[in-house]
């Protein structure tokens, strides 16, 4: 396997362990076994867990970005961009990463990328829709709310509670079975 390989199998298995245990729940040892390499080797290749974690988060962030950035301007801009976010929704890991980047914020270079994360959202969404910082307020709420709700599992209990079932179809709407 070449250097560059190692690396993304590196970041690979950080995603997968940072979006189960957070940025604080998590470990550089617990990193290296699942990508099944030794913990001194995810230091000396990341600096260590903060520099790990901020290059996962960073990825994550920028694939998001780069999924609305794709949508055009027009008329269908509001619509293609909520379709860009749901489109995220197939990998969990990815928004529950988002979730605890926003939750370890408070780690200045997290918290750069996390503002930064949000405000390009809302910067695209009045570029694309035309609208104004209102609709793109409730836009991104409403992908917050998203992350959330998947990221408590509430579509995996429906039927538990109707109120939860109603939070959940007014979120999702028509893309409520695919999440």
């Amino acid at each position: 396997m070449t250097a560059d390989e190692r690396r993304e199998q590196i970041l690979q298995a950080a995603l997968i362990v940072f979006a189960d245990g957070g940025y604080a729940g998590t470990t550089t040892d617990q990193v290296a076994h699942e990508a099944g390499v030794t913990q001194p080797y995810v230091v000396r290749l990341f600096g260590g867990k903060q520099r790990l974690f901020a290059e996962v988060y960073s990825r994550a962030s920028r694939r998001v970005v780069a999924a609305l950035a794709a949508v055009g301007p027009g008329p269908d801009a509001k619509k293609e961009m909520g379709e860009a976010y749901i489109g995220l929704l197939a990998d969990r890991n990815l928004l529950r990463l988002l979730m605890h980047g926003f939750a370890a914020g408070s780690e200045p270079e997290i918290g750069k990328l996390a503002r930064w994360t949000l405000s390009e959202a809302f910067r695209l969404y009045i570029e694309r829709t035309g609208e104004g910082p209102d609709e793109a307020r409730v836009f991104v709420a409403h992908g917050m709310l998203i992350n959330v709700l998947l990221a408590v599992n509430a579509t995996e209990h429906l039927s538990e509670d109707p109120a939860m079932d109603a939070l959940a179809e007014c979120t999702f709407g028509s893309g409520l079975a695919a999440a």
